[in-house]
């Protein structure tokens, strides 16, 4: 088994794992038409060209004698501090119990601890009870869920995070003042993915029970406007957010 970085010439066989994965963890949960949905519009030749191009972004495949087997995709983001975010690892079905999984997650730490990571997380839907497993195998502490609206239906996504080289805990909630002197709670563990700087979401009370809007990590203004679509783009610098895991924006 050699575990190596992900080329152009992988595409293939990333879309059939991404697609055999996906339909065995959460064929139970999603119609077939949306996972398909998914896997064009996340696998594409042009997307997984973009992502091999990022020098903060580690992609990272299985291959067992030619055969792509299984596949890990993540981000780094620099937030308070930088962070590692694994947006997908996935071993074909009638590969998985046999380490890989554990492989690429080993490999991809290590690639992330040489950015200089100091933390690392991971999001899994509720439904993926095997997902959910692997990350609390793997040491992951289960830090928050948020429900996310795929095809239309609300789902339950987990958050994980671990703390690969000091085992120490973060504060995730950080206080602000708005403009208009209201104080609003910024969600450290809640981020998407901007052209220049990651978005957080702000909400009015600590608790995260009323949402307010984002915030832009590139230019720290909280002028943020959405459209119908719910596509994110900061007033200030510009900054856009990119699509990322089940965004109801792309599917």
């Amino acid at each position: 088994m050699d575990i190596r970085e992900a080329t152009a010439a992988d595409i293939d066989g990333i879309r059939a794992v991404a697609h055999d994965s996906l339909a065995a963890s959460y064929g139970h949960a999603l119609k077939d038409d949306i996972i398909a949905q998914a896997v064009e519009r996340w696998y594409d030749e042009a997307t997984l060209t973009d992502d091999l191009d990022d020098p903060n972004t580690e992609f990272l495949v299985a291959d067992d004698e030619g055969a792509i087997v299984g596949f890990a995709q993540s981000y780094v983001v620099d937030r308070r501090e930088t962070v590692g975010e694994i947006d997908w690892l996935h071993v074909q079905p009638d590969s998985r119990g046999s380490g890989i999984g554990d492989e690429l997650l080993a490999a991809l730490e290590r690639r992330l601890l040489d950015h200089g990571v100091s933390r690392i997380e991971g999001r899994v839907l509720a439904a993926n009870e095997a997902g959910t497993g692997f990350f609390e195998r793997e040491q992951f502490e289960g830090i928050g869920e948020r429900t996310v609206e795929i095809g239309g239906e609300p789902f339950v996504e987990k958050l994980y995070s671990k703390f690969p080289e000091t085992g120490g805990r973060q504060v995730l909630t950080e206080a602000a003042t708005l403009p208009d002197g209201r104080q609003v709670y910024v969600a450290l563990d809640e981020s998407v993915r901007g052209s220049d700087g990651p978005f957080y979401s702000v909400y009015l009370d600590r608790d995260r029970s009323e949402r307010y809007g984002y915030f832009c990590a590139n230019c720290d203004s909280f002028g943020i406007s959405m459209d119908t679509m719910g596509r994110v783009v900061c007033n200030d610098c510009e900054n856009r957010r990119k699509p990322t895991r089940w965004d109801a924006s792309y599917l």
